[in-house]
């Protein structure tokens, strides 16, 4: 028998849209339509969400771990699977896993474990480095970071199988011959720990990177006599970035100027990493944020429903667009038409949360989350 949901009484956020007093409607695993009340259907179980907000669930394409796994440092199914059950109930049905700069051996057992796993939350994984500037390093181990070579490249990417949808490299590195050979393996190109000039963002993007790593944070600074990977950034028409909306990787006013060039470019990131005590990276949870044992700041503690909340709290970003932010843009940019929205056919992932942000339920393919 096919699972028919009317979600009734709330506040719709389609993407493109705003309906109040309509009915969201759930087929199995897909979105039917948003009706008129009067006009559910009588096979449909109506659900009253008693004015609270109904949108597409939240997608994020940079995290590493949640709760205490850190996906790097347990490299199990087991951990995948937690993971994703800790992201569903925050509302996350759509993520990229990360894995930050690490040795070669280590990403290929990675793929490996991530390819058994099957994961169904996970569209795929994001390799943040080893092909970073070191200058710009931020928390990556200065002695894993390397020079991208093309038989590197090859050795790394042999099996992974559509596994590896996304890599942050530092551009100005970059040998086109690898840059080509990463995008025939549709792997979508991010710059970020680069300390490129505007000349040579520029020409990355022109090059085919789509988007830049968390805007601000371990790049060139935004100078007024070289505007560097920032500048690059805002003026290009087409290049995406995404932005940690913690107040503490990048002040909320910075989040301001950048949400004021960059318009629908601009996307929601958590680059939450999780506690652990293992392994080359030992994130030590201080107060809001994550840090080394040196006090390097390493990861963020947000959830992506936080940033939304910060978005809108903090930089007076309306609702409608702070959600975008967090489904349609990121969704657009990894060419799911499917997902970030809740259009007709669209797969039913749906987040509902109330006027403080607190998570009401999530449905995940049309099933309610437990």
């Amino acid at each position: 028998m096919k699972s028919k949901i009317a979600l009734t009484n709330g506040i719709i956020y389609t993407g493109k849209n705003t309906f109040i007093n309509k009915a969201l409607l759930i087929e199995d695993e897909k979105i039917s339509a948003v009706i008129e009340d009067h006009a559910i259907p009588a096979d449909y179980e109506k659900i009253d969400v008693e004015g609270k907000n109904i949108c597409p669930g939240l997608i994020d394409l940079q995290i590493y771990g949640a709760g205490d796994q850190l996906y790097s440092a347990e490299l199990t199914i087991e951990s995948i699977h937690q993971i994703e059950k800790l992201l569903l109930k925050q509302g996350c049905t759509s993520f990229y896993l990360t894995l930050a700069t690490n040795s070669i051996d280590l990403f290929k057992k990675a793929i490996k474990v991530y390819q058994t796993a099957e994961p169904k939350v996970s569209l795929g994984l994001h390799l943040e480095g080893p092909f970073l500037n070191p200058s710009k390093r931020g928390a990556h181990p200065a002695e894993l970071i390397k020079e991208a070579k093309l038989p590197i490249l090859e050795d790394l990417l042999a099996d992974h199988n559509g596994a590896v949808q996304m890599m942050t490299v530092a551009p100005e590195l970059m040998q086109d011959e690898c840059m080509a050979y990463l995008q025939a393996e549709n792997i979508l190109l991010s710059a970020g720990h680069s300390n490129a000039t505007f000349e040579q963002a520029k020409l990355s993007f022109d090059k085919g990177i789509k988007t830049v790593t968390h805007l601000w944070n371990a790049m060139s600074p935004l100078h007024h006599r070289n505007v560097g990977l920032p500048g690059a950034t805002y003026t290009h028409s087409s290049v995406n970035a995404s932005i940690i909306v913690d107040g503490i990787h990048v002040d909320y006013e910075a989040v301001k100027i950048s949400k004021e060039m960059m318009k629908e470019r601009l996307f929601l990131i958590t680059d939450a990493v999780a506690k652990c005590e293992k392994d080359i990276y030992h994130h030590i949870l201080n107060g809001d944020h994550y840090v080394l044992p040196d006090g390097t700041l390493s990861g963020s503690a947000l959830t992506m429903l936080k940033a939304v909340q910060n978005c809108v709290q903090k930089v007076n970003i309306p609702l409608d667009e702070a959600l975008r932010m967090a489904t349609l843009y990121p969704a657009n940019l990894i060419e799911r038409q499917d997902l970030g929205r809740l259009d007709e056919g669209s797969v039913a992932n749906v987040l509902v949360f109330d006027a403080d942000f607190n998570v009401d339920a999530v449905y995940f393919e049309g099933k309610l989350v437990e």
